[in-house]
């Protein structure tokens, strides 16, 4: 494997390797890593430690209702399973980082979620657009063609302003952005919630893949099928890896609407809302949750505006022309 023994110990801690079977040990949440990995920390201890020591050594005084000694030693003894997963990964040209890695790792993931944080991220493309900043799109799967046709000029609007788009990879809004910006020569991050080996692998990102424009992550199993909860949870992601997030489209249920609250809660970014006539939206609803209202009419001081965090002026129209 070309991963530190690190890697391997929070892997075998944090991640699944294949499809969970019943009876399974579960691996740690990043709630649940955090607190295990605080507490090793505490004790001047790392990970690696409890591949290369005694595991009742070295967990002698941990206590914890969910995290038991006989969970943790489960988890540890699925080396081979890494291994043939890592192997198989790795051919595919995906590569993972961990929260230990303080070069790679995002560092405004840490400072915006702490110890929420995803203990590992599972990739392919360029790592440093991870860092990199720019503007989250979120917005519905089922939406309207002018809905879509507004991402799709946001991203190469943001392209053409020199900044990266940040979105889900989802069909609908999230794809049309992301098209949108590396039509226009722009740089992407895509958070994946589901099959992200099967999408890197995929002939539609190849070439931006290839070129260094693109980075496909997930916190989750890379070649998870869809799952609800991971969508939710996907979004946080989207958001604390922007400057600003745009809410295209969103309904008032499910993951964009309750993503879209989240990030006004914690107030990770500034949240802005594309306005709509649409009465079962909930684009209005989020406005008045603390949401800022941007233009329907895109423009490059519109865009700038989104980073900035200041009210961007309203488009000037010009008149038609008339042959009376």
């Amino acid at each position: 494997m070309g991963i530190s023994i690190q890697t391997q110990a929070i892997l075998l801690l944090t991640a699944y390797f294949s499809k969970a079977q019943k009876g399974d040990a579960k691996p740690l949440g990043p709630m649940e890593w955090g607190r295990f990995a605080a507490w090793l920390k505490a004790r001047s201890m790392s990970p690696e430690d409890l591949l290369r020591d005694g595991l009742g050594r070295a967990l002698e005084g941990w206590e914890d209702k969910t995290i038991t000694a006989t969970r943790v030693t489960a988890l540890l003894e699925r080396g081979t399973a890494l291994a043939l997963a890592m192997e198989k990964w790795e051919r595919a040209g995906l590569w993972v980082i961990t929260r230990a890695d303080a070069v790679e790792y995002p560092k405004i993931l840490k400072q915006r979620l702490g110890t929420a944080a995803p203990p590992a991220l599972f990739g392919c493309g360029e790592k440093r657009l991870l860092s990199s900043g720019g503007i989250g799109v979120v917005g519905s799967r089922n939406a309207s063609p002018p809905d879509l046709a507004y991402a799709e000029e946001l991203g190469a609007r943001a392209a053409n302003a020199g900044y990266s788009i940040v979105s889900g990879g989802a069909k609908g809004i999230d794809q049309a952005a992301m098209s949108g910006a590396l039509a226009a020569g722009g740089t992407v991050v895509g958070v994946m919630a589901d099959s992200l080996l099967r999408t890197c692998a995929s002939a539609k990102y190849r070439k931006a893949l290839m070129s260094g424009d693109l980075a496909l992550i997930s916190p989750y199993y890379p070649e998870a099928s869809f799952n609800a909860g991971n969508a939710m949870g996907r979004n946080k992601y989207i958001y604390c890896l922007a400057n600003a997030a745009v809410v295209v489209h969103s309904g008032k249920k499910g993951g964009t609407w309750n993503g879209a609250k989240e990030a006004l809660k914690n107030g990770w970014v500034s949240v802005w809302i594309k306005p709509t006539a649409d009465p079962e939206a909930g684009n209005a609803a989020l406005m008045q949750q603390g949401g800022r209202q941007l233009s329907e009419v895109l423009s490059d001081d519109a865009v700038e505006a989104l980073i900035q965090g200041v009210s961007a002026p309203a488009p000037k129209v010009e008149a038609a022309e008339t042959t009376e």
